[in-house]
């Protein structure tokens, strides 16, 4: 870890840097002084086709000054501009801020089309073809690496299309979502549900509140053992939009289906994240895109 806490690396490159480009000075000039051994008509004896003889003549003026120029150049530009390990130049310059230079200029650009928006309600918005236009290319920007281009998730990543929703789908709420994010936490619990068996059970019962292929007799042990988990997901399995916990009759598995991968959630629990938009979007764009996201589940 001293690798990542120490300053070593900047010194280091720092160093190799500025001893490259001395040393490529020096060398012009070195090399500048030396004499090649040649014959009376100043030719180095190396003859090619006959009679196509190399002399040896000095380098152009003109070339030994644009290598001294781009030395000096190169020692200016180190000066002005970050590259030297962690010295940041005299301009001050850097990617992160040009990058939010330009982000705060194109905001600015586009705020007028967005202030109509920021006076209707997500319904109404919804109902705009230039504000879903908009919506689909933010989708699409920051939403669709996990959420999947047509918005029908993935393995751990929810559909927004089904109008299964952890913690509400109202536009409020899907709102609140994408600027702060979200964290779900299912804890590992099978010590708490008893044995391996008794897991299983609890899984064929799990399978059993949706209707699904499941072992009755194994369903009906279960259900006893269930207790400790309708603390989140209710008496009935129905979840708790209030906590985010999973609906667990409607068939919908945001993990896997199955006997398997639910002894796998109850044995090792699951950490999802939503991370938080809201230093990336501005206000206006997080309403357009929660009205998008809001309009895929209630057209």
């Amino acid at each position: 870890m001293s690798d990542f806490t120490s300053n070593f690396w900047e010194i280091y490159i720092s160093g190799i840097t500025l001893v490259g480009i001395v040393a490529c000075l020096i060398l012009l000039v070195i090399t500048g002084k030396m004499k090649a051994t040649t014959a009376a008509d100043n030719t180095t004896g190396h003859v090619w086709d006959g009679d196509l003889r190399e002399m040896n003549n000095p380098l152009p003026r003109w070339w030994s000054y644009m290598f001294v120029f781009t030395v000096i150049f190169s020692l200016v530009y180190l000066v002005l501009y970050p590259g030297l390990g962690s010295y940041q130049g005299t301009l001050g310059w850097s990617s992160a801020k040009l990058h939010a230079d330009e982000v705060a200029k194109g905001n600015a650009e586009i705020a007028p089309i967005y202030a109509k928006f920021m006076s209707m309600k997500p319904e109404d918005v919804a109902k705009d073809a230039q504000a879903m236009a908009i919506g689909e290319r933010l989708y699409g920007n920051n939403c669709a690496q996990c959420h999947a281009s047509d918005a029908r998730g993935n393995k751990g990543f929810p559909n927004l299309t089904d109008g299964d929703w952890l913690h509400g789908g109202t536009p409020e709420k899907i709102k609140e979502t994408i600027t702060g994010g979200r964290i779900g936490n299912m804890p590992p619990m099978a010590a708490a549900v008893g044995s391996a068996e008794d897991v299983k059970n609890v899984a064929q019962y799990v399978l059993s509140l949706s209707g699904s292929p499941h072992d009755s007799a194994r369903a009906a042990l279960g259900q006893e053992k269930f207790a400790v988990c309708a603390a989140c997901h209710g008496a009935d399995g129905k979840g708790m939009q209030a906590v985010g916990s999973a609906n667990l009759t409607d068939n919908i598995w945001l993990h896997g289906f199955g006997e398997k991968a639910i002894i796998e959630m109850v044995n090792n629990g699951k950490v999802n994240v939503m991370p938080a938009q809201a230093e990336r979007l501005t206000e206006a764009q997080i309403h357009v895109l929660t009205s998008y996201i809001w309009g895929l589940s209630n057209k």
